[in-house]
């Protein structure tokens, strides 16, 4: 079952509205001396980048209002080189609704340190496929997709790729702009925008998207009917991932899933019984031996 399949025997609706319902916010770094002018600029930048996320009709499929993808951007501004000229951070989150239950399970919470970009007042950002027109609409348009393929293999084994192709593809059309986070070979860390979506497609890291669709249909959707097989089910799925640990340790997909579960994962586990607490540390230990030490206290 895709994902609309499946959100419209949870929902019944009767307005229709994009893909992204996504919260756009700005700050800038406290130690930044920022004019009037700036200032102005900036709120003008924020409504051109919620304009863009919430507007624009990024696949063919059809939301209702209720059915749509719940996002948060953060931007914030370090610097103001020049008139015109940013530079900071993005973070990124998105979530997605558990069956039967007014509870959102986080699926995606990145921080994108590589965002650099020019905006002039009355600019406006449009995405138009196979094309590079600047930086920051490429780096949103990436976003989108990438958090809609995320949604998307939360309800379906592998219902992403189609979305996860476009992000790869913007990826592509970057390659030649000079900007940062475009690219494989950046500053020795695989952990940009290029590794993202490369990862989310590659062959090896399979287990950890058959991990993802399991650990959200038949654990997170299960929890309220039946929390005993819903845990078992999450265990299996965490399971898949020492695959990917053996043949791609500290993936910047893998962590992020795991570090994006694991408030989560201790609300579910908390009230089992000791050996159940005992395994499901110790498979996080197998899954991101770094962070051993933080785990040994997660189900306390």
């Amino acid at each position: 079952m895709n994902r609309l399949i499946i959100l419209f025997s949870l929902f019944s609706y009767l307005s229709y509205g994009q893909e992204l319902n996504c919260q756009v916010s700005i700050i800038t770094n406290a130690k930044l001396e920022v004019t009037s002018v700036e200032l102005e600029v900036i709120s003008q930048l924020k409504q051109s980048i919620n304009d863009l996320m919430n507007n624009t009709q990024w696949t063919k499929d059809k939301f209702k209002i209720e059915e749509r993808i719940n996002c948060q951007l953060q931007l914030q501004i370090d610097k103001i080189p020049a008139a015109g000229s940013f530079s900071g951070f993005l973070q990124i989150q998105s979530s997605r609704p558990a069956y039967n239950s007014s509870y959102n399970s986080l699926i995606f919470n990145f921080q994108d340190d590589d965002i650099e970009f020019s905006f002039s007042r009355q600019a406006s950002f449009v995405y138009a496929a196979n094309q590079y027109k600047d930086n920051l609409t490429s780096i949103l348009a990436f976003y989108a997709y990438y958090i809609i393929g995320m949604d998307y293999d939360s309800f379906s084994l592998k219902g992403g790729t189609p979305y996860f192709t476009e992000a790869q593809q913007i990826v592509t059309n970057a390659q030649n702009s000079g900007a940062s986070g475009w690219k494989s070979n950046e500053k020795g860390v695989k952990r940009n925008r290029y590794w993202l979506v490369d990862n989310a497609l590659h062959q090896l890291f399979e287990p950890l998207r058959e991990c993802f669709y399991e650990y959200h249909r038949k654990g997170i959707d299960q929890l309220y009917a039946n929390p005993v097989e819903a845990k078992k089910a999450i265990f299996e799925a965490l399971n898949k991932l020492v695959k990917v640990t053996t043949t791609r340790p500290g993936s910047v997909n893998l962590l992020n899933f795991i570090q994006a579960k694991q408030t989560e994962i201790k609300n579910i586990f908390y009230d089992s019984e000791q050996n159940e607490k005992t395994e499901i540390i110790n498979l996080l230990k197998r899954i991101d031996p770094t962070n051993s030490s933080k785990y040994e206290t997660l189900l306390n």
